[in-house]
């Protein structure tokens, strides 16, 4: 589970590996037991950011068919924190920076256009079951 913040056509990212080519990531993870969606992603947002979160609506839903997970990605909102208040261990892979990247930014740290046309109109047809995640260009 992911989550998107945006800000002022700045989107909250984390520099840290991931499994493809790109350096940058959305922030999020897994659901602990007992959890709810919500309650999860405002743990992992503060944990890999720093930042104290409300989550807003559901984005979208795709397959990550080689991990044989459902990517789940709400939109969310900044309430408080620190930003770059990383809970050290936060993540299996080092989180390097926290960062808010302009939107027009995405293309060169190796996110699709698509990607970020869908963040720029504000996730048309959000809340739909898109299929693999290369239909958001993830």
């Amino acid at each position: 589970m992911t989550g998107i913040v945006i800000e002022v056509g700045q989107i909250l990212l984390l520099d840290q590996d991931t499994d493809g080519p790109r350096s940058w990531s959305l922030p999020g993870g897994k659901v602990e037991d007992g959890e709810g969606l919500d309650e999860a992603l405002v743990r992992e947002m503060k944990e890999e950011t720093g930042v104290e979160v409300e989550v807003d609506r559901l984005l979208y839903l795709c397959d990550n068919q080689k991990a044989h997970v459902t990517h789940i990605t709400f939109e969310a909102r900044r309430v408080g924190g620190h930003l770059g208040a990383v809970k050290e261990g936060a993540d299996t892979r080092p989180i390097r920076s926290v960062e808010f990247v302009p939107l027009d930014d995405l293309p060169g740290l190796g996110f699709s256009e698509t990607f970020m046309t869908l963040c720029r109109d504000g996730f048309p047809g959000a809340g739909s079951y898109m299929g693999p995640k290369s239909a958001i260009g993830l």
